[in-house]
């Protein structure tokens, strides 16, 4: 079963101006909704003794990169269920996981660009990544969920998964800024 529907909610990035009812509407969503369909599947795997949840969650689950306070809390808590439910359903056979892309040029990321171009985006994602030459796309976080639901996977539970390229275990400071303080030109 994969959880993989999701909302951003508003666009409002700062605490004092975000509205506590889109701030909800995004955790009924992204963590509720999660829930229930891992709920729902577990009533069907437990007596089988066997299956697999997955859930995406995001970069955003594993470092602050400027999205709202809803999204990034809600991916947090996906993170923090997945590894619940996978201590709880372990004991039936059930393994428990989650994805958590980088940016991939959607509808949902267009929408908070200044152009909707997918190669315009495309292009800026590729430019500020790490792993360079290759772009992030929607069949990447598919073939990780084919990996993770696969036999191949066979004793991997309550993992965060990150399929970025490398960026959440690079320091953007060091190369946007520290580098230049220590590398003469």
């Amino acid at each position: 079963m994969f959880n993989n529907a999701g909302i951003v909610g508003g666009d409002e990035l700062r605490a004092i101006a975000s509205d506590g009812d889109s701030f909800k509407k995004v955790l009924d969503v992204n963590v509720v909704g999660g829930f229930l369909g891992a709920k729902h599947a577990a009533r069907v795997m437990v007596p089988a003794q066997k299956g697999c949840i997955l859930f995406t969650a995001s970069v955003a689950s594993l470092l602050c990169i400027g999205v709202p306070h809803a999204y990034t809390t809600s991916k947090h808590a996906i993170v923090g269920l997945a590894k619940s439910l996978s201590v709880e359903l372990g004991g039936y056979g059930i393994r428990v996981n989650c994805i958590s892309p980088h940016a991939v040029a959607t509808p949902l990321l267009l929408n908070w660009f200044v152009t909707s171009d997918k190669r315009k985006v495309e292009e800026i994602i590729l430019r500020n990544g790490v792993l360079k030459g290759t772009i992030l796309e929607a069949e990447d976080i598919a073939q990780a969920a084919l990996f993770l639901a696969s036999d191949e996977a066979k004793y991997v539970s309550g993992i965060n998964l990150p399929v970025d390229g490398a960026y959440t275990v690079n320091n953007q400071t060091w190369k946007t800024g520290l580098m230049e303080a220590f590398i003469a030109e």
